[in-house]
């Protein structure tokens, strides 16, 4: 038992330490041109009705590659707040600013293995779909500008 304590402590403070650098970066971002830049919302699990805060990075790579940088919010045991991170490029094409995305990441077979994900949305408000072996949901962010 008190390994299992131990290797979940571990577990949390190194979940802590990687959030420093997403917060620190979110910090520094100012970039809101198109859709880079920070985003807020939440994400639901239409699979469990989990849901939560949920924070983006978005910046560009190259060309119509675009990187996401995620930092969710989940409670386990409906009690014990957990922060999640983790990232992806997408594929982006937009139309009269209009975007459409798509791209995949895979969080791990503890997280639920390979997720997929589309969406659209304007400089203001993103939505994504994801859908994995064991779920599937949306992500809705607003465009946070500088000061907000």
């Amino acid at each position: 038992m008190k390994s299992r304590v131990w290797i979940l402590s571990v577990g949390l403070v190194l979940q802590g330490l990687g959030c420093s650098t997403f917060d620190r970066d979110w910090d520094a971002s100012t970039n809101t041109d198109g859709i880079e830049g920070r985003w807020v919302g939440r994400w639901h699990s239409d699979h469990n009705q989990h849901n939560d805060v949920l924070r983006c990075l978005i910046t560009r790579k190259e060309g119509r590659i675009y990187s996401t940088r995620f930092h969710a919010k989940y409670k386990l045991l409906s009690f014990l707040p957990i922060s999640y991170r983790y990232g992806l490029d997408m594929t982006v094409t937009e139309d009269n600013g209009q975007y459409q995305f798509q791209g995949q990441a895979d969080l791990g077979k503890l997280a639920g293995g390979l997720y997929r994900y589309a969406g659209s949305g304007t400089t203001n408000q993103l939505q994504f779909n994801y859908r994995s072996s064991r779920d599937h949901g949306t992500f809705n962010l607003q465009h946070q500008k500088e000061g907000e």
